[in-house]
C-alpha cells in the first residue's frame, strides 16, 4: 500500500538568503542585465518557482520516507493506551459465603485404618453400608443425609464423631451434636459412651452430655454471656426448679406448649399491668370477652335443631324445674350465686314458648344460664323425669343458639364460672378468666394459652410478633382482628416484664433471635470458646427445623468464618462443617412452625463451595410390606427425588401386610393381648387422649401386668402418633385415622410472610398441614417391625371430603389387607 504525501503549500516559501555581499552583487548585475534586456524577468520567476516546488515537493518526499521510517521503528516500541474503564469507581463484591472452600484431612490410609478397627471392634451386623461410609467420610464443608426410618443413622453419627475426636484429634469442644427430644438425646449419649468405651477413648458422661445437646441448651450460655444477662432464665423453664447453672442442660420439649403455675403467674402480672396502663388493650380485652363468653348461634336448619324443635312445648313446661335442679347443683358445689352476676329469672320467649335464664351482668350487657358441669353425675334426673339433666340442658342450649335473640352468656361449668368471677370482681392478676379460639385452632384455651401459642408459631417462622400482625388482614367483624392487636400490644409488654424480673427472664425464641441473621452484631459479642461448639455442627431430625433455628444456624457459620483462622490457632480442628441428618417423610412438626423446607433445599439454604449428598435406602427395622405400605400412603405428598427403602434388618424375609379395619376398640384390645401373651413388645398409638382412656379400659389385665415389671423388661407402650417417632415395637396399632379438620386463616398469612409453601398459594399452611397428615401416617406404620394394625373410624357426614390419611390405601397391593366395608 503506498504511503500518501502530505499535501502541497498554497504559498512558496523564497530560498534562504546569500550573504549582503553577494545579494548586492546578484541585484546590481540583474539590473544591468535587464536595461540590456539580455534576461526575461518573468521567465525568471517562472522557472524558480517551478523549481522550487519540484525541489520542495522532492524534499518532503524524501524527508517522509525518511521521517516514516525511522518514526515506524520507534513506534514499535510504544504502547498506545486507550482509556475504555468505566466512569464509576471499583466496588468489591461481598462474600457472604458460610464455609472456606476446604476439605477434612482424610488420606486413603487412614480411611483403611478406620474401616478395619470398625470391623475388628463392632459385631457384624452394626458394620456399616457403603452408603453409610460415604456419610462417616465426607469431607465436604457440608453434608446432607437422607436417613429413611430405620436406616441406622445414630450409628453412623457416633462413628462419624469417633473418626473426627480419635482419628484426626479433633477437639470436643469444637463439636455439637444436635437431638430435638429429651428421649433422643438419651438414646444418643449412651450409643455414644459405648462405642468409645469400645475404643478405650476416655469419654465421661458428662462430657457426652456437654457435645450431645438440644438448640435450646446450647443457646443459653451464649445469651448468658451479654453484659447484664449473666443470670438470665429461661421462660419455658419456669417452675422446673433446676439448681443454679443447671438450665444449659435443661432437656425442655419444644413441642410442649402445656403452661405451668410459675409460667402462667408471670402471665398474668404482665395482663394486670397493661390493662391497667393501655386504654387500647383494654378496650380489645372487653371486646374479645364479650364474643368469647357468649353463646355460639347454630342455624336453624342445623340437625340438632330439627332434631329438637319438635319437644320445644314439652322443654319449656320442664325448663322453670330443670332450673331449680341446675341452680341447686352449682348452690353446693359452692359456684352459685356469682359475684358481678344480677340473679334473676327473667324469662324469654323462645320460638313461641317461654324459657328462662338464671342472672344478668350488667357490666356486659349479657343474660347468664347456668350449665351442668361435666364432674356431676351424668345419670341424673329430676324427680320423675324420664331424661337426665344433662340431656335436657341440651336441648334447652340448642333451642336458645338457633332462636335466642337476646345476648346470653352460657357457663358450662364451674371452672369457667370461676374464671368469669375473678375477672368481673377486677382480679385481673387472675388473668382474662375466659377462653377463646383462634380461627382453625381446634379448641378454645385461656386467653393468655392462646396469646402464647399464636406468638410461638409466629417467632419459630422467624417472623417478630408485632411486623407479622402488621402484615394480616381480617374481614370486616372478624374478632380474630382483636385478637392480634391484643396479641402486639401484649407480647411486646410481656418481653419488657419478664426482662425486668430478677434475675431477668426471656423467651428461647427471644434468645435465638437475639443470636439470628438480623442481629449479627450480638454474635461479635461472643468469645471465641462459647462460639467454636457451632464451628462443626452435627443435626439430627433436621426436617424438623425451623426457620428461627436455621437464621441462628447460618448467622452463627457466617460469623466463625469471618474470624478466621486465628479463631482455630494451635487445635487440630480447624474451619467448620455442617452435617445434617434427616427425612422429609418424617417431617410432622409443621402445626408447630417447622418446615422441611430447609432439608429438601439444603444445598439452597447452606451454601457450600461443596456438599456431600448421602441417601440411606436400607431399612434395618422393619420387612418390604411395612416399608411400601407406608411409601405408598406418603407417595403424593412432595419429597426428596428417589427415596426407596429395603428391608435389611432380622425381619427383611416376612411378609405381613398391613392390616386396616373399621375402628373397633374390643376387637383391637383382643389383638393387643394376643401380641402380647407370645411374649412380643406392644405400641398402641392414638390421637387424642380420650382414645388412650378407651383402649385401656378394654386392656387393663395387660396394663396391669406390664406396670409390675421393671422398666427395661415391660412391652406395652401407649403414645400418641407424634410422640412415637424414633421407637418401634414388633407389633403396633394404630387407633384413629390422621385427618386435617380445620382451616387456618392467621396461619396462611404468616406462612406467606416467611416465605414458605408454593408461590400463588393463598393456603399455604392448610396445604402443607394436607401433606403432613400423610407423613404422620408413614411414621406411625415405620414404627412397626413385623405387625401392623390400623383401625379407622368412617368419617362423619360433616367430614365429607376432608384430607385423611386412610384414603391412600390401596387394598389392591399385596402389602395392604383391608378388612373395611
Amino acid at each position: 500500500m503506498s504511503e500518501k504525501l502530505p499535501p502541497q503549500p498554497q504559498d512558496l516559501t523564497p530560498p534562504a538568503q546569500l550573504p549582503w555581499l553577494r545579494r548586492l552583487t546578484a541585484r546590481l548585475l540583474g539590473r544591468g542585465l535587464n536595461r540590456l534586456r539580455a534576461q526575461h524577468r518573468d521567465s525568471w520567476f517562472l522557472g524558480h518557482a517551478t523549481g522550487q516546488r519540484t525541489g520542495h515537493a522532492e524534499g518532503l518526499r524524501e524527508g517522509f520516507d525518511e521521517g516514516h521510517a525511522v518514526g515506524y521503528e520507534a513506534g514499535r516500541q510504544v504502547l498506545v493506551i486507550r482509556d475504555t474503564r468505566a466512569e464509576e469507581h471499583g466496588v468489591p463484591g461481598l462474600d457472604d459465603a458460610l464455609f472456606d472452600d476446604w476439605r477434612l484431612p482424610l488420606t486413603a490410609e487412614l480411611k483403611k485404618r478406620f474401616k478395619a478397627d470398625v470391623a475388628a471392634r463392632l459385631p457384624a451386623h452394626a458394620q456399616p453400608s457403603a452408603a453409610q461410609w460415604k456419610m462417616i467420610f465426607s469431607d465436604t464443608p457440608s453434608t446432607c443425609v437422607i436417613a429413611g426410618a430405620g436406616a441406622g443413622k445414630s450409628t453412623s453419627l457416633v462413628l462419624r464423631i469417633l473418626l473426627l475426636r480419635q482419628y484426626l484429634g479433633y477437639e470436643l469442644d469444637a463439636m455439637t451434636v444436635v437431638t430435638f427430644t429429651r428421649e433422643s438425646r438419651k438414646d444418643f449419649i449412651s450409643r455414644l459412651l459405648q462405642v468409645f468405651s469400645q475404643w478405650q477413648v476416655p469419654l465421661s458422661p458428662v462430657q457426652a452430655r456437654e457435645l450431645v445437646r438440644t438448640f435450646h441448651s446450647r443457646i443459653l450460655p451464649l445469651v448468658r454471656s451479654l453484659p447484664g444477662f449473666s443470670q438470665v432464665r429461661a421462660f419455658e423453664t419456669l417452675g422446673s426448679e433446676l439448681p443454679t447453672g443447671a438450665e444449659a442442660d435443661a432437656e425442655s420439649n419444644p413441642f410442649d406448649l402445656r403452661i405451668n403455675d410459675a409460667q402462667r403467674q408471670q402471665l398474668n402480672l404482665c395482663y394486670r399491668d397493661l390493662l391497667r396502663a393501655s386504654p387500647r388493650f383494654a378496650e380489645l380485652i372487653a371486646g374479645l370477652r364479650r364474643e368469647a363468653i357468649q353463646l355460639k348461634a347454630l342455624e336453624k336448619d342445623h340437625p340438632d335443631v330439627q332434631k329438637r324443635v319438635a319437644v320445644t312445648q314439652l322443654s319449656a313446661s320442664r325448663d322453670e324445674e330443670l332450673c331449680d335442679t341446675i341452680e341447686d347443683l352449682w348452690f353446693r358445689a359452692g359456684a352459685w350465686p356469682i359475684k358481678g352476676i344480677e340473679p334473676s329469672r327473667e324469662t324469654v320467649e323462645i320460638n313461641g314458648s317461654r324459657f328462662h335464664f338464671h342472672g344478668h351482668i350488667a357490666e356486659l350487657d349479657a343474660w347468664v344460664v347456668l350449665g351442668f358441669d361435666p364432674g356431676e353425675n351424668q345419670n341424673y334426673k329430676r324427680p320423675g323425669a324420664k331424661l337426665p339433666v344433662w340431656a335436657e340442658w341440651v336441648i334447652k342450649r340448642t333451642l336458645f343458639q338457633a332462636f335466642c335473640d337476646k345476648p346470653v352468656i352460657w357457663l358450662g361449668n364451674y371452672a369457667e364460672a370461676r374464671r368469669l368471677t375473678a375477672s368481673l370482681a377486677g382480679d385481673a392478676v387472675a388473668g382474662p378468666g375466659f377462653d377463646y379460639k383462634v380461627k382453625g385452632e381446634l379448641a378454645a384455651v385461656p386467653l393468655l394459652d392462646a396469646f402464647v401459642g399464636a406468638a410461638g408459631f409466629i417467632e419459630n417462622l422467624g417472623l417478630d410478633v408485632s411486623v407479622a400482625v402488621k402484615g394480616m388482614s381480617f374481614p370486616q367483624g372478624d374478632t380474630d382482628a382483636l385478637f392480634f392487636e391484643a396479641l402486639s400490644l401484649y407480647w411486646k409488654a410481656l418481653e419488657e416484664h419478664l426482662l425486668d424480673q430478677s434475675p431477668p427472664v426471656m423467651t428461647y425464641n427471644r434468645m435465638f433471635a437475639l443470636f439470628g441473621e438480623n442481629n449479627p452484631e450480638n454474635l461479635r459479642l461472643l468469645p471465641d470458646p462459647l462460639l467454636r461448639p457451632m464451628a462443626h455442627l452435627m443435626i439430627d431430625e433436621f426436617q424438623d427445623v425451623s426457620p428461627q433455628i436455621v437464621s441462628w444456624i447460618r448467622a452463627s457459620l457466617r460469623e466463625i468464618r469471618r474470624r478466621g483462622p486465628d479463631m482455630h490457632a494451635g487445635r487440630a480442628a480447624q474451619h467448620s462443617s455442617l452435617l445434617c441428618v434427616g427425612d422429609d417423610w418424617q417431617s410432622i412438626y409443621g402445626w408447630r412452625g417447622s418446615s422441611p423446607k430447609y432439608f429438601m433445599e439444603f444445598a439452597k439454604a447452606f451454601v457450600s463451595p461443596s456438599t456431600t449428598r448421602v441417601m440411606l435406602t436400607d431399612n434395618y427395622r422393619s420387612h418390604q410390606y411395612i416399608i411400601d405400605a407406608a411409601e405408598h400412603v406418603v407417595r403424593s405428598a412432595p419429597s426428596i427425588a428417589g427415596k426407596k427403602a429395603r428391608a435389611m434388618g432380622p425381619a427383611a424375609g416376612e411378609c405381613c401386610p398391613v392390616q386396616v379395619q373399621e375402628r373397633d376398640e374390643a376387637a383391637l384390645a383382643e389383638q393387643v393381648i394376643e401380641h402380647y401373651n407370645r411374649g412380643e413388645s406392644v405400641m398402641i398409638l392414638f390421637r387424642k387422649s380420650a382414645d388412650k382412656l378407651l383402649i385401656s379400659n378394654h386392656i387393663q389385665s395387660v396394663i396391669n401386668v406390664d406396670s409390675s415389671l421393671p422398666h427395661g423388661q415391660r412391652r406395652l407402650k401407649q403414645l400418641t402418633y407424634h410422640s412415637a417417632k424414633g421407637l418401634q415395637a414388633d407389633a403396633v396399632f394404630m387407633l384413629g385415622d390422621c385427618q386435617y379438620v380445620t382451616r387456618s386463616p392467621y396461619k396462611n398469612q404468616v406462612y406467606r410472610l416467611a416465605g414458605l409453601g408454593k408461590s400463588g398459594d393463598p393456603e399455604a399452611f392448610d396445604t402443607a398441614q394436607k401433606e403432613e397428615i400423610l407423613r404422620l401416617a408413614y411414621v406411625a406404620i415405620t414404627r412397626a417391625v413385623r405387625y401392623c394394625y390400623w383401625h379407622v373410624e368412617k368419617p362423619g357426614a360433616d367430614q365429607a371430603g376432608q384430607p385423611r390419611a386412610s384414603l391412600q390405601v390401596d387394598g389392591k397391593k399385596v402389602f395392604f389387607e383391608d378388612l373395611r366395608g
